[in-house]
């Protein structure tokens, strides 16, 4: 999980009946402009991202047989990940000023985001996906913090999590500014959307001897996830393994989770969350997966 200060970073865990909120006040709210991006406040921005394409609260919001436990929002989820190496507790990041994140600025909030790091200096471990997330625009990252700040605060202490391999130092030099992407290189924003938003080329790629091999494997598959389903095996994403797929097909299985010949597929996706993805990011990122070195 951890060599030479490279730290691995996995996908949170989500159950059946996973409960995706708000996204048809973001959605119903979008207006096309001249450059195929969309005049949504940052609210609605970050409600869309949160609830479609980001999904954080599918590791932070505490879950039940059921689904999102209510009423937790964002509250927090112990035993996120659990492996020899480390066990992970999804930390409170509602507005709760005692036990979540209220007491930080918005700027702290983002470079705990994209960079790692509290506001009293200390790391952030994985599975945060920090690397992926250093590329997330400006604005989406303050509309990720718009939203987290909408969400009523919830009182409720996680534990810390507990780390048995060293964190590095940092996850790399400061984030200056980052463009918002266009939205019309439908390429180029569904490699935005499937990489600093939604990490998918992260969990599938397979492992090399210092992490997730982007620089060799990008979107093979092989990564072994577990969880409370077992253990999930990332499938290949790139043209190989997509090869004998329609685009409506892999669009299908984005969304239900359901393999055109009906078999299921397991977590960690949150399959429920991808369903309200707009079809404009879709397509970009189908149209991206297609693009990928064949593996």
């Amino acid at each position: 999980m951890n060599t030479n200060n490279r730290i691995v970073f996995t996908r949170p865990r989500n159950w059946p009946g996973f409960a995706v909120l708000m996204t048809a006040i973001a959605i119903s709210t979008l207006v096309p402009t001249t450059d195929g991006a969309r005049a949504e406040t940052l609210l609605e921005r970050g409600a869309y991202l949160m609830n479609s394409i980001a999904v954080c609260g599918n590791c932070h919001t505490p879950k039940g047989p059921q689904g999102d436990i209510p009423g937790m929002e964002l509250a927090g989820m112990e035993n996120v990940y659990v492996v020899p190496e480390m066990t992970v507790h999804a930390p409170n990041i509602t507005p709760d000023a005692e036990t979540g994140i209220g007491g930080w600025t918005d700027a702290q909030l983002i470079k705990a985001i994209r960079e790692g790091i509290r506001p009293d200096g200390t790391i952030i471990g994985p599975p945060m996906p920090v690397a992926r997330y250093r590329g997330l625009s400006d604005r989406d990252a303050e509309a990720l913090v718009a939203y987290i700040r909408s969400v009523a605060p919830v009182r409720n202490t996680v534990p810390k999590s507990v780390y048995n391999v060293p964190l590095p130092p940092s996850y790399g030099p400061p984030v200056g500014s980052v463009p918002e992407p266009s939205r019309t290189d439908r390429l180029a924003y569904g490699a935005y959307l499937a990489g600093p938003v939604a990490h998918c080329t992260e969990c599938h790629s397979p492992m090399g001897p210092q992490g997730p091999d982007l620089e060799n494997a990008l979107g093979a598959g092989g990564m072994e996830i577990p969880g409370p389903w077992g253990v999930s095996v990332s499938a290949n994403i790139t043209p190989t393994g997509l090869a004998d797929r329609t685009d409506e097909e892999i669009k299908q299985m984005i969304r239900t989770g359901i393999r055109p010949e009906g078999s299921r597929m397991m977590p960690p996706m949150p399959y429920p969350a991808y369903a309200t993805m707009s079809a404009q990011d879709l397509d970009a990122i189908v149209a991206y997966l297609r693009t990928l070195p064949p593996k």
